[in-house]
């Protein structure tokens, strides 16, 4: 049996179209994938993020314990901002990339993937043994609410007293919206300009209703899962269990920059991601675009004439740009933009171009 957020009657009364993820009803898509799609890139769209997990970290050395478990210098974010980390295993390999939140001096909270917030709970609570804090996983004691696209400054600003014009990238700020109490962030996963609300769940339905409401006048669109999928791969964004995954680490990724060698003390997978920001990777993360409309997919086989040199991670018909993109890893050979490589696309051999990532980026 799916769990449900709160907010299921609503996209039942909107007509979504559901699918089951990480054990969670969730809506795949409401009218079309493509129409919301562009809905987030040209006005505003509106996702429920319920399933996403939050685990608190609370007592005078939380910091010090995500110093430790995590990759990154989290005891160095001051209060009221957010950072983009991940958690890996002791070799290195990505368990989860995360956002972390510090709500207070000693207060921080982990924003998990649905699939993987149980495993991240469990990680952090035994990373945290000895140090003087508490873990405690506040998944369900949380909705999560986002709003993205270029209107979405002019929706939410009705419904807040928080001047949005002061709301800082990767900041978060409590607050109140459509009246109720909500942690407001400025983070997203679709490439555009937005916000991301915590709220309780028995405020959800109004908050949602609410911007609903409000950005009917904005052409605003209810978003599911469908096109959340299109929009961070034209970002470049990675997603966990494509671009990410235990057998590579962040330096795979072209993600290295989250990892803190300098930070002091020692973390989880300290030795071994040392080894290879020392030794470099054997294969990276890169774009790929072909004229074909037929896409690449996931675990699509990349070539250099009849040499496997990489695999697809994720890849679609663009509705942004017009053609179909990929992600893969390929070797590093045959990473330098500009490379004309071949993708087995069933049997059939369709030629792509290596591209430097993002695929798209929205105008400041």
């Amino acid at each position: 049996m799916s769990r449900l957020t709160p907010l299921n009657a609503e996209h039942e009364q909107l007509g979504a179209m559901f699918t089951d993820f990480a054990g969670w009803r969730m809506p795949l898509r409401y009218s079309s994938e493509l129409a919301e799609h562009h809905a987030v890139r040209t006005t505003a769209g509106l996702f429920d993020l319920t399933h996403m997990g939050e685990i608190v970290l609370t007592g005078p050395q939380a910091g010090e314990a995500l110093d430790f478990a995590l990759v990154g210098h989290i005891s160095a974010l001051a209060v009221g901002k957010a950072r983009y980390t991940m958690i890996t295993q002791a070799d290195g390999g990505v368990i989860d990339d995360l956002i972390v939140y510090r709500l207070g001096d000693e207060e921080f909270m982990v924003v998990a993937n649905a699939s993987n917030a149980a495993v991240v709970a469990e990680a952090l609570v035994e990373r945290a043994a000895g140090f003087d804090t508490v873990v405690t996983d506040k998944s369900t004691d949380y909705a999560l609410i986002a709003i993205q696209g270029p209107k979405s400054v002019e929706v939410l600003a009705g419904l807040t007293g928080t001047d949005l014009s002061t709301v800082k990238y990767y900041a978060s700020y409590p607050s109140k919206v459509a009246g109720v109490d909500a942690l407001l962030a400025r983070t997203g996963y679709t490439g555009e300009e937005g916000f991301e609300l915590f709220l309780a769940p028995a405020d959800a339905a109004a908050v949602w209703n609410a911007l609903l409401q409000a950005g009917a006048a904005h052409e605003l669109k209810p978003c599911g899962l469908g096109c959340r999928d299109t929009l961070r791969l034209e970002a470049g964004m990675p997603l966990y269990g494509n671009e990410l995954t235990t057998s590579l680490t962040p330096y795979h990724a072209n993600l290295g920059r989250v990892v803190k060698l300098d930070k002091p003390g020692d973390f989880v997978g300290r030795d071994a991601l040392t080894k290879v920001a020392e030794s470099g990777v054997d294969s990276v993360l890169v774009g790929l675009k072909t004229p074909e409309r037929r896409a690449p997919r996931h675990g699509y086989a990349v070539l250099s004439g009849d040499e496997v040199v990489g695999e697809v991670t994720s890849g679609a018909l663009s509705p942004t740009l017009g053609y179909s993109v990929a992600m893969a890893y390929v070797t590093k050979a045959s990473a330098e933009p500009g490379t004309q490589l071949l993708v087995d696309v069933r049997g059939k051999k369709q030629p792509v171009e290596v591209v430097a990532l993002p695929f798209y980026k929205r105008a400041k």
